[in-house]
This record gives C-alpha cells, structure tokens and sequence, in this order.
C-alpha cells in the first residue's frame, strides 16, 4: 500500500491529538510580531578620543607646601592623613606604590594630571588602607593580558578611585581581593586597535572583592565593561558601558545588586554566569546584537530578581540557561528578534508584569516540556486578544504567545517543511476553536489587558 501524502498524515496526528486535549481554553496570537531591529538611541558619553592632556609637560607634586619633581618623592614624605597633590605630567619607569594609609592622592589643576606607565606593567597600584585617588589621568599601562597588567591596581581596604580618568590600557581598574573600595565617576577606555574583544582586558575587574561600589562610571573599547569573578556584595549603579563584549560579567559572585546601568551596542548587555541572590534592577539593555545578542543572559543563576529593566533593540531580550526559581516582572521586552528564550530545563521562573510588545518571536521554549506563567496576574503581550469580561485588566483566557505550529517548528526543524500544509491549518483552527494542545512551550495563564510601559517611547519620539 502506497504511503500518504505527509500533510495528510499531519492532519490525521493533529485530530488524535486534539481529540486528546486538556480542558483549558488558551488564547493565541492574533497577528505577527513586528520585526525586532536596532532602536535609535543615544547616550550620553563622552567622546573617548577626544580628552586633552596638560599643556605643561613638567610634572610637580607637593605635600605640605613642598615641592617635589616626583610623585614617588612626594608619597616617601607624606605621612597618613596628609594630601599629595600633583600637577602636569609624569612619566614613570615602574610602577607607582600608595602604601601610606589615610593618604589622598589629587589631581589640581585645569587640566587632568597625567601619570603615564610608558606602556610597561602595572601603572599605579594603591595598597594603603583608606587611601583616595581623585582627578587623575592614569595611562598607558602594560600589554600582557596574562600578567594583568592594569592602569590602577586597588589592593587595599577601602580604597577609592573618583573624578579620574583611565585609558589606553590592558585592564583599567583591577580589585585585588580588598574590601568596601570605591570606582566613582570616571571614564575607562581601553585600546581600539586591539580588534580582538579576548584580547583586551575587563574596564573594572573585581576579584574576590567584598562590598564595593562602582558608581556613576564610563566604559568602553575593552573586553568586558565590569567583570566579577568571585565577588560578593557589590553595588553597580548608574554605569553606561558601549562597544564591549559584555556590558557587565558576573562568574561565581553572589548577593550583588545591579541597578540603573545603561548597556548599549555590546554583544551581551548584561551576562549573568553561575551566580545566585542577585538583583538586577532598573537597567538598560539596548541594541546588543552580536554573537550572542543577549540584553540580560542568565546561565546557572537562581534566586535572582530582575525587575524594571527596559530590554530593547536586542538579537535576544532575555536568555534563560539551566536557572531556576528567578523572579522576572515589570520589564519592558521589546523590539527584540527573539523576546524570550527558555534553555535546559529553566522553567520554574515567576514572569509576571512585564510588556511584549515588537519582537519579531516573543518567545522561544527549548525545554521539551509545556511551562506555565502565572496563575493571578500575567504579562502583556502586544499581539494578543484579551478577553477580560470582568474589566480588571486580566484576562480570563489563557494565552500563548508562540501557538502549537510555531512550537512545533522550533521542536522539529523537518516541521517547517510543512508549515503551509492543510495540516497545519487543521491545527491553527482547531487551537482557535478547540482545548488546547497540552504542547511544550509557553502559557501565560492571566495575560493582562494593558501595558506596563510606555514602549513607543523608543520608537515614535517625533
């Protein structure tokens, strides 16, 4: 007996299964996503090639009235509590120790003090404890990726580095296992001729470093913006970082909080790796495409909140990879290629409260099995048709944001072959019509009536 036509025994499967269906009836998408793309979006940095040294070629230190042609002339006679204050430029031929405790290291003037490395290791190291170093131009440190070599090395407790400026190195702040240290308001820029992002090294590398605060900071052109690796406790508030493999990093670091950052044009936004309790709050992560084209990944992280987030722009929103029990809720998700994307067994995420709205796939499920969202109060999804007969913004009807055809096309590549098929229209009317499919992929089971952001606000500015 000859074999049947494939759309024919498609269409037989899709009646069994229907015939088996559960009882619960699911809304599904009305119209398709509009295509994700890059959003017209500017920040405010500064121009990174731009800055001006001192006009004055001779450097001058001076501590208590005195004048010294050296900074390492003026650290030897400074006592704790004194202030060094330095003008000018200065070229050194090995590194700059601060081992003074209570000491401030400051730059005067007009013009920023440059301190330059001559392109040879490490270029100002503090191991003080409680030492400040404010308004300097740190620069121009050593090549060697494997040896760190790094602008400024901040080794002891309670140090603070504020109101300056690092570039043209390997790595431009590293922390060196201290704790409570300060990187406040200063631009990093790395080197762009070095084309290859593994090349470089991290603009704010945090190892072991214990209760930091990296506020209100400017990086670019280096591997990856702010780097933990076995961090803990560290605030990272009101950072903009651009044309970086990863805007921020995070490897082994737990109980930090993330809050108010704009990544923007990176590959990943923000890469959260094998870490747990984090908060990432109140960030920007917009057009990141690249590689990866993640605006927040999460792989192997648990019991993380992400909350308020605007993820616009991006190759993917969100990115979930062998992570449980993270609560995801009033994120704006939006104008992405692939809103959401669910990997190796995360489906015991709460996602509630967040706007979908413009990415070309709102959701991708690779879990093999059917995840539900919500059981009180949903997301809103720009495609759907809500019904709420009750008028208290919640739907009464189930949604899912990718139907079963869709589902089936991202289980089984061979399925797409068919996608025109009568089949496949079989299944559609019937999940229109009929109970639905209990399929892997998402339901959100209470999809809200409105949305929770103003999501225009990135796409119709006139």
């Amino acid at each position: 007996m000859s074999r049947p036509p494939a759309h024919v025994a498609l269409a037989a499967l899709a009646i069994v299964v229907l015939a088996g269906a559960a009882l619960a009836v699911v809304a599904v998408p009305t119209e398709a996503g509009e295509t994700g793309a890059t959003v017209d979006f500017e920040a405010d940095v500064p121009n990174e090639y731009a800055f001006d040294a001192p006009t004055s070629a001779d450097g001058v230190a001076t501590v208590d009235g005195e004048r010294y042609d050296s900074i390492r002339a003026a650290l030897d006679a400074a006592d704790a509590g004194d202030v060094v204050e330095v003008r000018g430029r200065f070229a050194l031929s090995e590194p700059l120790t601060v081992g003074t405790d209570d000491l401030t290291l400051r730059g005067v003037g007009e013009d920023y003090p440059v301190v330059d490395g001559q392109g040879t290791g490490d270029v100002l190291v503090v191991d003080g404890t409680n030492v400040t170093v404010e308004g300097l131009w740190v620069r121009n440190s050593g090549y060697a990726t494997a040896d760190n070599d790094a602008a400024v090395v901040l080794d002891g407790e309670r140090a603070t580095l504020r109101d300056s400026r690092v570039t043209n190195m390997t790595f431009g702040v590293w922390v060196d296992a201290a704790s409570d240290v300060t990187v406040r308001n200063t631009t990093i820029v790395g080197r762009e001729r070095i084309e290859a992002l593994t090349d470089r090294g991290n603009g704010i590398h945090l190892y072991r470093a214990t209760g930091a605060t990296v506020v209100d900071n400017r990086i670019t052109d280096v591997r990856d913006g702010i780097y933990y690796s076995w961090a803990s406790e560290v605030i990272a508030r009101n950072n903009t970082l651009w044309d970086l493999r990863y805007g921020v990093h995070y490897m082994y670091s737990d109980g930090c909080t993330l809050a108010n950052n704009t990544a923007f044009d990176n590959d990943v936004g923000y890469a959260l790796m094998l870490s747990e309790d984090l908060r990432i709050v109140d960030n920007r992560a917009v057009n990141n495409t690249g590689q990866s084209g993640h605006g927040v990944m999460l792989k192997g992280i648990d019991h993380t909140t992400v909350t308020g987030n605007h993820l616009v722009g991006n190759d993917k929103g969100l990115f979930f990879y062998n992570s449980l029990d993270n609560e995801v809720a009033h994120n704006l998700v939006a104008g992405n290629s692939l809103g959401v994307q669910l990997s190796a067994g995360s489906v015991r995420e709460r996602i509630h409260h967040n706007t979908f709205a413009r990415n070309t796939l709102a959701v991708q499920a690779d879990v093999g099995q059917q995840v539900t969202w919500n059981e009180s109060a949903g997301n809103y999804w720009a495609s759907a048709s809500v019904r709420d007969v009750d008028d208290d913004g919640i739907g009464e009807s189930a949604y899912r944001p990718v139907d079963v055809v869709q589902q089936l096309r991202q289980d089984e590549e061979r399925a797409g072959l068919f996608a025109a098929s009568p089949a496949f229209e079989v299944v559609r009317l019937a999940e229109r019509t009929l109970p639905v499919v209990e399929s892997s992929g998402v339901v959100d089971r209470r999809p809200l009536t409105d949305p929770v952001h103003d999501w225009r606000q990135y796409y119709d500015r006139d």
